[in-house]
């Protein structure tokens, strides 16, 4: 599959600013249709390819490659540097340009979150002679919200979705997931750029487009205008409402920073000079210890590192963490001080009957793999009375507070019965966000709580979120296989269960310790029709672990 991260999605929210509660749009055009292309650009014709043609620049202003020594701004740097015609005259421009243009807090959550990544990306962008625009594409993509989740599981601040995560290296497993790691994901997404930019013959908005949609959906959207004899521009493209509203968000930031005295807009200083180092310290690694060490709140070193998705460093590498400029020197000279053996603590555990590797490693907060690997097994069968040694975290689980469990219910209260959570707004609150958050759309929060897309959110109110699961399809099926001995069906146990809101196969399996296809197999499902609520599933149960 081609498509790769799901962009911004395109639907009304809502912000809390203070104690006056305003309703806001964002990135929802206008209340009605928009004109089509044909009639907006009736009396306009469009002479230049999208995205090649470059701001005129003033004869005595500073050379490109000298803008770094002469900014001490990077929003100044990137704003004197951006490349693509904003075509501002559009009416789906206008409408995304108003939008951003009445929400300074927004831009103010934005730029705070861009703070410790944005150099990075921006030296990045330099190194490899690429347009400086895509230095907002975040923006646009996550808000650059690190820890940003969508609903069709596009992960980080370039929201790659897993298979095309994997398509450009990627790394994805329990321990680490490569599509939020800073580093590697900019990296990959600036690959995957330049691949789209080629593929199109050097029209960036094309490329755009398809970052967001997929190169086979723009692709055959050209093809189409082609044998109709129509213009294959970007603004003449049959492409999906997300897509079309895709590139014009892009744009409307770019001439915002570009003229943000006019709009009186805002975008807080970051500094130009780099925020952080990149340190490998060569094995497997408490995050409790980093924090130790480096005198980072673990909250920073989740910030800075949020391609680690539990208490630690994955076994396998990469080891690289990711500190602030000011205290690397003192990282580093502590970490080289501390033998590798002291960097993880170890406990011997006695198989009980029943246990499985699966049971274990949850029980641990570890993987089935790394079971395996640090026991040298290879199978999952274990017997009772074994022993294994496990690498156990130096700290309870709730004070890895960014982690991938802690993250999932971060701000959540359980219901009564505990069949739900509930969120409570807080200043500066919007749909969006929250959804970001949790894994789901607007749409689904709106049909939860009985509220519009155009409700606005009070401060303090409760709103029901069901969690979905947001793990990579490669954690699942680790996850999937707990080890549990495979017995004949007279040694089975059979039982009923009855699907509950917000239950999938996955779920019920982990629940169960039991495999997916197990369930369909038992069930005769089909794994691409939902579930629904109150259905009865046979389960099988295994009676061992020996």
């Amino acid at each position: 599959m081609l498509k790769l991260p799901q962009a911004f999605t395109l639907l009304t929210v809502f912000i809390i600013t203070g104690c006056n509660f305003q309703t806001v749009k964002q990135e929802t055009a206008t209340t009605s249709p928009p004109p089509t292309v044909e009639e907006h650009d009736r009396n306009r014709l469009i002479t230049q390819q999208d995205g090649n043609a470059q701001q005129s620049k003033d004869s005595d202003e500073t050379p490109s490659s000298d803008l770094a020594t002469s900014h001490d701004d990077l929003w100044s740097l990137i704003s004197d540097d951006l490349q693509f015609d904003t075509h501002t005259d559009h009416v789906w421009v206008k409408s995304k340009l108003n939008w951003f243009a009445k929400n300074q807090e927004y831009i103010n959550r934005v730029a705070e979150r861009a703070r410790p990544y944005l150099h990075h990306i921006v030296s990045r962008l330099r190194a490899r002679n690429m347009p400086m625009d895509l230095a907002l594409l975040p923006i646009v993509e996550s808000a650059y919200q690190p820890f940003a989740y969508s609903p069709s599981r596009a992960s980080g601040i370039w929201q790659f979705i897993s298979s095309t995560g994997k398509r450009f290296g990627l790394k994805q497993n329990w321990w680490y997931d490569g599509r939020r790691d800073i580093v590697a994901a900019t990296e990959a997404a600036l690959d995957y750029l330049e691949t789209l930019h080629r593929h199109f013959n050097g029209n960036w908005f094309h490329a755009l487009a398809a970052y967001n949609a997929g190169e086979g959906n723009v692709g055959r959207a050209i093809r189409r205008n082609k044998r109709a004899g129509k213009p294959t521009d970007f603004w003449h493209l049959r492409l999906p409402r997300e897509t079309r509203g895709y590139v014009p968000s892009l744009l409307a930031v770019a001439e915002l920073l570009k003229k943000s005295d006019e709009y009186k807009i805002v975008f807080n200083k970051i500094e130009n000079k780099p925020y952080f180092e990149s340190i490998d310290v060569g094995s497997q690694i408490d995050l409790a210890l980093v924090s130790e060490l480096s005198g980072l709140t673990m909250d920073e070193v989740y910030t800075l590192n949020p391609g680690f998705n539990r208490w630690a460093t994955d076994p396998d590498g990469p080891h690289n963490i990711l500190v602030p400029l000011e205290k690397a020197l003192q990282f580093k000279q502590k970490i080289t001080a501390l033998p590798p053996d002291q960097r993880i603590s170890w406990v011997r555990h006695t198989i009980k009957q029943g246990e499985s590797l699966g049971l274990i490693a949850r029980k641990h907060n570890t993987s089935i793999a790394t079971l395996k690997s640090a026991n040298k097994l290879r199978s999952n069968l274990i017997r009772a009375g074994d022993s294994l040694l496990i690498p156990t975290s130096r700290l309870s689980e709730k004070d890895y507070t960014l982690s991938a469990d802690s993250r999932k219910f971060r701000g959540l209260k359980k219901t009564g019965d505990g069949k739900k959570y509930i969120y409570q707004v807080t200043h500066g609150d919007n749909l969006w966000d929250i959804g970001r958050n949790y894994g789901v759309s607007v749409h689904q929060l709106t049909q939860w709580n009985g509220i519009s897309s155009k409700s606005i959110l009070r401060l303090g109110q409760k709103l029901v979120v069901w969690v979905q699961d947001n793990e990579t399809e490669e954690e699942k099926e680790e996850d999937d296989d707990y080890g549990m001995p495979k017995l004949a069906n007279n040694t089975d146990n059979a039982n009923s269960y009855t699907v509950k809101q917000g239950d999938s196969l996955w779920l019920i399996a982990r629940k169960f310790d039991i495999h997916v296809k197990d369930i369909v197999k038992w069930n005769n499902l089909n794994k691409k029709k939902p579930l629904q609520p109150g259905q009865t599933l046979v389960i099988r149960t295994a009676l061992t672990g020996v």
